[in-house]
């Protein structure tokens, strides 16, 4: 078994050196690097996690906290726990995906010693799970919000969200606009559908109209219910936020079935998804695109900060979607 001895010996460079690179607890000069990382290359190193936790107290694991995946993943998650992982590995860190949903399994997690930090995604506004992290005094960050602003998070900036999103729409004079989100499937759910919505009758108040707020799987079928609860009760709305992106197909398929068009009937604009998604889509969809990656690295460097002792405040930190014009989007007709 090659060893960190080896990798020192064949770039000439002492154990502590090539500690500090695969470790990165030290500035090495970037000629001495090149040459630890070429020996690594080289020799095929690979770092014994477990001697490395015993020897320093620490895994330099983190990890990224979701609940058990009933259904796929969708895209916009995915784009977080990929930008979580690229942002922990630059930092020397390793990132696992552990489903967790209740207080047993949180337990055996932070009980074991496995990992130096957590990150959780889901936050729902008043959550157990939180609860459990804060008294365990593993260093963490929010991916989402509870109803405590005061802990570490970074989340999407829902109220500026929405507010872009109405205004778009307005501007090609919908005035009657309905809200397509999920369907919380136990208690209240993730706090994100609560802030949407309070978003959503904050933004269209203006309006005088009274606020359309469908819940719906997300899944292709969740979005054809949505789009036949539109057209049956509500058929007066012209446009539609759906910050739902499981349901983001079934809604045009839903739509076209009831002999409606997009965007001639209903306008459409998928919020909190990502370009991708919305390309797939025919016609393909207006989307406000969440800063997934950028929001998923600053939570961990919020957590690795914890860890080294680096002294800034932990971040209370929110983005807005970016508008991404598309084909779902047009005039009153």
């Amino acid at each position: 078994m090659v060893t960190m001895r080896d990798v020192a010996a064949r770039a000439n460079v002492s154990i502590a050196t090539v500690s500090f690179v695969l470790n990165g607890t030290k500035r090495v000069a970037p000629e001495t690097r090149a040459r630890i990382e070429a020996a690594i290359e080289e020799l095929n190193y690979r770092r014994n996690v477990v001697a490395r936790a015993l020897a320093s107290s620490r895994t330099r694991i983190l990890a990224l906290l979701h609940p058990d995946l009933e259904s796929r993943a969708n895209a916009t998650v995915i784009q977080f726990v990929m930008g979580a992982a690229h942002g922990a590995r630059q930092r020397g860190y390793d990132l696992v995906l552990w489903p967790v949903n209740d207080d047993e399994q949180m337990s055996h997690l932070l009980a074991g010693g496995l990992v130096d930090g957590a990150l959780l995604m889901e936050v729902q506004i008043r959550d157990s799970r939180v609860e459990r992290l804060v008294a365990s005094g593993i260093p963490f960050a929010l991916i989402g919000r509870t109803e405590n602003d005061d802990l570490p998070y970074v989340d999407i900036d829902f109220a500026a969200t929405i507010r872009e999103a109405v205004a778009h729409l307005r501007s090609y004079g919908h005035e009657r606009i309905a809200l397509i989100t999920d369907r919380a499937k136990d208690g209240p759910g993730p706090g994100r559908i609560m802030r949407v919505e309070s978003a959503y009758r904050d933004a269209i108040a203006p309006l005088g109209g009274p606020p359309v707020v469908i819940a719906v799987d997300s899944t292709s079928a969740g979005g054809r219910e949505a789009a036949r609860t539109l057209c049956e009760e509500h058929p007066g709305c012209t446009a539609a936020i759906l910050v739902n992106e499981g349901a983001s197909a079934g809604l045009a398929k839903g739509v076209r079935a009831a002999g409606r068009t997009v965007p001639g009937d209903l306008s459409i604009i998928s919020a909190s998804t990502t370009r991708e998604l919305g390309e797939m889509i025919e016609p393909e969809l207006t989307v406000m695109a969440a800063p997934a990656a950028e929001l998923a690295r600053l939570a961990v460097d919020a957590v690795i900060d914890q860890l080294e002792g680096v002294p800034d405040a932990p971040p209370r930190t929110l983005i807005p979607c970016t508008l991404v014009p598309g084909e779902s989007v047009g005039p009153v007709r």
